[in-house]
């Protein structure tokens, strides 16, 4: 039986658990994070006060092993839509974390947010990611070649969305 995973929003003083997950090797080659997180600069982020962002901690007891930040569009003719991005730690990748953020992430979207858009861009080499968006009904719109500089080459990323209702 797995351990009970609890969803909160991040608070500033997370920083140095938020940067942990990002400096860990899979998690970080999964994200554009750079080797090397700063924890000042992940303070400065969860101190940034934005009515259009929603960042999400996975906490399994008191330990943080997963983030999710949801950030709707200001646009006047894009606010239907947000972006997300996730990182879950490298010990707990696989094991149901970055599912629950997802969930929570979506229910906020639809049932709260009245975003009717959720964008992403995926590592095409991610197989596991893919299918867990896949999974929550994100659909493939497109392929961004040599998307990112990774590890001494260039990555593909694959485009998904999901449509609410």
């Amino acid at each position: 039986m797995s351990p009970e995973v609890h969803i909160r929003r991040a608070e500033p003083e997370d920083f140095a658990a938020v940067q942990a997950i990002y400096a860990m090797p899979l998690a970080q080659a999964g994200t554009l994070q750079l080797p090397f997180p700063s924890q000042d600069l992940w303070r400065q982020r969860l101190q940034i006060v934005d009515p259009n962002a929603h960042v999400l901690l996975a906490c399994i007891a008191d330990q943080v092993v997963g983030q999710l930040g949801l950030y709707a569009n200001p646009g006047p003719r894009r606010r239907h839509v947000a972006d997300i991005g996730m990182g879950v730690r490298d010990d707990w990748q696989g094991r149901g974390v970055g599912g629950q953020l997802l969930r929570a992430a979506l229910e906020l979207a639809d049932g709260w947010l009245q975003l009717r858009r959720i964008e992403l861009q995926v590592y095409a080499d991610n197989a596991a990611a893919i299918a867990l968006y896949a999974r929550h009904g994100f659909l493939e719109e497109g392929r961004h070649r040599d998307f990112a500089y990774r590890d001494g080459g260039y990555i593909d990323a694959i485009s998904m969305a999901r449509l609410a209702g």
